[in-house]
């Protein structure tokens, strides 16, 4: 029982980012590097490198059907990326952006579809977008104007978004159409101060509680559906980046951490952390393309 946030492992990363449990195990990344990484979630282990890219890796989906394949935001796109290390550029989303981006946070919602989100590199206002790629079809904007996009999550039911605007300090709700993925009924969920940190990753239990990591806050916090606090998790970590609920009974919130422009670092920056919670969170959602060029 892992009663306070405690080092995974000896591993430190520059920009850990993009926890998920998938089959049993904890994949993240080590995102400016490029690097996908994956470890147990029942005992502290290093990191095994599943692939090393040459551009920036925000996060992952496994594919349904495709063992050890995933989809991932990649560079300024989308890349299915196999078991042999290959990958394969599917979508270049940012490639026109006028200001110099890259992919950021993604993830699969309980219907298969696969969301990433954009940013710019100096973090023009803006600048970002969510993407939705259906299963059956080619990408969508399905929100613009973002600056830094962050999660989105999504609910058991995939009828409920979060999404992070991270420098604004705001997490967003909304309301999905589970046949098509199309958004409506945006709303404010959270509002925050810059002395409390930047909403980064987010995750949602098995009770509807978000969770959301706080970069530069030192904490994670988990939320109400009304918005209300339930719960804060005071790290020494100062930028926590992504939260993930796994382990054998998925009650071990697994917390990412960055030491990107810190100096001194604390011997804790850029860690992953682990510590036991009461409720229980839900397994990442595989991705299921049928789109041929991302099936073959």
């Amino acid at each position: 029982m892992l009663s306070e946030p405690t080092p995974w492992n000896s591993d430190r990363l520059e920009l850990g980012e993009g926890a998920r449990w998938v089959d049993g195990r904890l994949v993240l990344v080590d995102l400016l590097a490029g690097r996908l990484l994956e470890t147990t979630g029942d005992a502290p282990a290093p990191f095994r490198e599943v692939h090393q890219l040459n551009a920036p890796l925000g996060a992952v989906a496994a594919i349904a059907g495709r063992p050890g394949s995933w989809l991932a935001a990649v560079g300024t796109g989308v890349a299915v990326l196999d078991g042999t290390g290959d990958s394969q550029l599917v979508a270049d989303l940012e490639g026109d952006n006028r200001a110099r981006a890259r992919m950021n946070d993604a993830v699969a919602d309980p219907h298969g579809r696969f969301w990433a989100g954009s940013m710019a590199y100096d973090a023009t206002p803006g600048a970002g977008t969510l993407y939705r790629l259906p299963s059956d079809g080619p990408p969508e904007a399905a929100v613009t104007g973002l600056t830094i996009t962050n999660g989105p999550a999504f609910d058991a039911s995939g009828t409920l978004m979060y999404l992070a605007d991270t420098p604004l300090g705001q997490v967003d709700r909304f309301t999905v159409d589970p046949a098509t993925g199309a958004l409506s009924a945006r709303a404010p969920f959270l509002r925050l101060s810059a002395t409390e940190g930047t909403p980064d990753g987010m995750t949602i239990d098995s009770a509807g509680h978000l969770w959301v990591a706080l970069w530069g806050g030192h904490a994670v916090r988990r939320y109400r559906p009304d918005g209300t606090l339930d719960r804060e998790i005071r790290l020494a970590a100062a930028q926590p980046t992504s939260v993930c609920l796994g382990g054998p009974d998925l009650r071990r919130l697994f917390i990412t951490t960055a030491a990107l422009g810190l100096a001194p670092r604390g011997p804790v920056d850029g860690a992953l952390l682990a510590v036991d919670v009461e409720v229980a969170g839900l397994p990442a959602a595989p991705a299921t393309p049928r789109s041929p060029q991302l099936t073959s």
